[in-house]
């Protein structure tokens, strides 16, 4: 039998090239699936709170698209070294979070999903030691609870924190928001109190209808006892809650570094303008008239209140009524009245009005015979 050697060897060379096609290189181990380590942890003090935010693996550590994820482990540990070699390994984790019940998501626009914890950080590891830290890191494992190590290091001052006031009270007057409470006082008998640790109260300001926060002021502590503060910096006719924390300020050889404490039950203030501004002092009246129309210039202090509108000057005669010179507001602490006439004596007074409308009582009078 005669064979074709050409329908032989094409088949053949087709097989062989197909198979040098298929190998590549050698073959690839199977992914371990171990998450890749988050390294955008972020870490913020209140109290003894310490908050945790950071992103959730999306990858594996060979850049696979993570399928299962499992639980999270919280790191902490007290120490001074803030070099990324300080915590190597977790240890006796301080938590441990459970597997999220949904597996990351794959896509081409999807993002890290964030996640957050909030650490109690215990009492013993909060010292009068300016330079003591808590230092944190997360772990995150696979669903065989095997981990490729730990996110980046994060630092907060492990220093102690005072309780907050538990007196607070406000009082609203035409100088602003009184606020008053009793101060611990610097000078408490603080275990291991340190020279490079200081104390002071902080004040915030929260618009009630915006939800906005602003720093009021701060105070020392002082001595114990009672302590108080003066808001004049708020608007008008705005509803607020105002709040007091105690701060421990870290003074450093490079930095300054402040923690604050817990805070104090808000206390709400409307603060609806029924104070008149004070009342303008030293009138004066001065008659003018040879050779001209007759006038009589009055001069007065001016007021310094900051929401000062302008003032209203009063006339009267003999024993008549008092009546306003103005129809505006006089903007300035002086004015002319030339609707003067001989054989009369005119007694004036003058008020402050605020852009409210709120209207001060009137001043001393003064009176001006004219000739």
């Amino acid at each position: 039998m005669k064979v074709n050697l050409g329908n032989f060897i094409a088949p053949t060379a087709l097989c062989l090239l197909l198979a040098s096609c298929a190998q590549t290189g050698p073959p690839l181990p199977p992914s371990l699936e171990l998450p890749k380590p988050p390294t955008d942890l972020r870490a913020s003090r209140k109290g003894n709170r310490v908050t945790l935010n950071w992103s959730e693996p999306m990858l594996t550590t060979d850049r696979q698209s993570m399928r299962y994820l499992g639980p999270t482990l919280i790191c902490r540990s007290l120490e001074s070294d803030r070099s990324e070699t300080a915590m190597t390994e977790c240890g006796n984790p301080a938590a441990k979070l459970p597997a999220p019940s949904a597996a990351p998501q794959k896509s081409a626009t999807s993002r890290p999903a964030p996640q957050t914890y909030t650490d109690t950080l215990p009492s013993p590891m909060q010292q009068q030691d300016s330079a003591a830290e808590a230092t944190y890191a997360v772990e995150v494992l696979n669903r065989n609870a095997r981990g490729a190590g730990l996110s980046n290091r994060v630092h907060v001052p492990a220093v102690l924190t005072l309780p907050p006031p538990s007196d607070l009270a406000a009082e609203l007057t035409g100088d602003g928001v009184v606020l008053t409470w009793t101060s611990a006082g610097e000078s408490q008998n603080l275990p291991g109190n340190s020279p490079f640790i200081q104390h002071r109260y902080r004040i915030y300001r929260r618009d009630e209808s915006s939800g906005k926060d602003a720093i009021a002021g701060e105070v020392s502590l002082g001595e114990p006892g009672p302590a108080h503060f003066t808001d004049s910096s708020f608007e008008w006719e705005k509803t607020y809650l105002y709040r007091v924390t105690a701060v421990s300020v870290i003074k450093r050889p490079d930095s300054e570094v402040r923690v604050e404490g817990d805070d104090t039950p808000p206390v709400r203030v409307i603060a609806h303008d029924v104070f008149p501004p004070s009342v303008p002092a030293g009138l004066q009246a001065a008659y003018s008239g040879e050779g001209q129309k007759p006038f009589i210039d009055l001069i007065w202090a001016p007021v310094t209140n900051a929401d000062l509108a302008g003032y209203n000057v009063y006339r009267s005669e003999a024993n008549g009524a008092a009546v306003k010179l103005n129809s505006a507001l006089v903007k300035s602490p002086s004015y002319r009245d030339s609707a003067v006439a001989s054989g009369k004596t005119y007694t004036y007074s003058v008020s402050a009005v605020d852009v409210r409308g709120n209207e001060s009582r009137r001043s001393e009078e003064t009176s001006e015979p004219v000739p």
